[in-house]
């Protein structure tokens, strides 16, 4: 059932290219849990939004991983400033 809504999601935006394998599904879920966690809950759809755009403007799934591991570490490195005290915002 997943697989078939991620397919649909696909062709609803006319991207039918857009057929993520499992590992980049798990990319992204796991970006959604980094940001949920280390920032807000809010932030999870709003980064793999901005994260998809991203990708949508430059090269593709191709820099998903990359793009995910600095989006993540930025998520883990935001929950540490924050449990100090230090909220500031990060790369």
């Amino acid at each position: 059932m997943f697989e078939d809504w991620l397919k649909t999601v696909a062709l609803i935006s006319e991207r039918p290219e857009l057929d993520l394998t499992p590992d980049q599904q798990s990319l992204v879920l796991d970006l959604a849990r980094e940001a949920a966690h280390g920032v807000a809950r809010p932030a999870a759809p709003l980064t793999t939004f901005l994260a998809g755009y991203a990708l949508g403007a430059g090269a593709g799934l191709e820099d998903l991983s990359a793009l995910v591991a600095r989006l993540s570490e930025a998520a883990q490195a935001h929950a540490a400033a924050a449990s100090a005290g230090d909220a500031a915002p990060t790369e």
